[in-house]
């Protein structure tokens, strides 16, 4: 990104960096980790679990579907740990080649600042509900790792939307469900508080690059953004968390979720907003729209 469209961005880096001192948590001292669990409410809200309103779901009894809920949080988790993970790497190298005085910089560590206190608050309270992280395995380990090479320009900012847009809509439903457990409220309400910001500063960023793309980047970008939602769907519905979770064919399980019209429809309500933000930037071509409508994204 050039130096105008750093110095254009200063303002809101500045206003930033003001919220992110009037609002900031740590989440070892403002969550109680030492509160009992609820062993009755669920840790995900009931149309938020990716099973909901299946034959599978109605077959469940409470405490079935309450373990279940336990382990797509675990699953959502541990998803939210690598992407921050990649996320703070990528944000690091577009440090090397900026500013270190400016207010945007200055953000860009804040930001990652936040984003570690997030990856100790995820790991603190997969294990506070007595669950064990998800892992990628060998292959998923190494398109993550590989996103690193893939993952520049502006594709370092509708990445990092991907990842926090989405999962931000799907944590807003769980702030105020009173049949949730409080300390995943809780902890749900402190990220979405701490990524509204990060939104804004990743839209921000990419709304001042699209008009300097050339065509070879964007086309390339178009062709990132559909890729992204067969990929986020597959983090999202791991087979693991059924089997965990007790459900006797666990692949049958992620089949029977990604053809769910209510998981798709929850899925299409966090995705809403993106896809309305990147097809109005230009950069959701007719390809990429007709792949997020298949995995129920828009």
């Amino acid at each position: 990104m050039g130096d105008n469209a750093v110095t254009s961005r200063e303002p809101l880096a500045h206003r930033l960096l003001i919220g992110s001192v009037k609002k900031s948590y740590d989440p070892v001292v403002d969550l109680d980790w030492d509160a009992a669990l609820d062993p009755d409410k669920l840790f995900l809200p009931p149309e938020v679990v990716s099973l909901y309103g299946t034959p599978l779901w109605e077959s469940m009894t409470h405490e079935q579907r309450r373990e279940l809920s336990r382990q797509e949080l675990a699953n959502v988790l541990s998803v939210g740990i690598w992407f921050e993970n990649l996320l703070n790497r990528l944000l690091l190298r577009e440090l090397m080649n900026g500013d270190p005085t400016s207010r945007h910089a200055h953000y860009t560590l804040t930001e990652m600042g936040d984003e570690c206190r997030h990856m100790m608050m995820f790991g603190k309270l997969i294990d506070r509900i007595e669950a064990r992280p998800y892992w990628p395995n060998r292959y998923e380990r190494l398109t993550i790792s590989a996103l690193q090479l893939f993952l520049r320009g502006s594709m370092v900012w509708v990445g990092a939307l991907v990842g926090e847009e989405i999962f931000d809509a799907l944590q807003r439903r769980t702030l105020d469900d009173p049949e949730l457990q409080p300390l995943v409220a809780r902890a749900m309400r402190i990220h979405v508080t701490e990524e509204a910001r990060h939104i804004g500063f990743a839209r921000d960023a990419l709304a001042h690059r699209v008009p300097t793309m050339s065509q070879a980047e964007l086309r390339y970008t178009r062709l990132c953004v559909a890729f992204a939602a067969p990929l986020f769907v597959h983090l999202m519905t791991n087979w693991h968390m059924y089997a965990r979770a007790g459900v006797e064919d666990g692949r049958a399980a992620r089949r029977m979720a990604r053809a769910n019209p209510h998981s798709k429809r929850a899925l299409g309500l966090g995705a809403a907003n993106l896809g309305a933000f990147l097809e109005k930037q230009g950069l959701m071509g007719a390809v990429g729209k007709r792949i997020w409508q298949r995995q129920g994204l828009l």
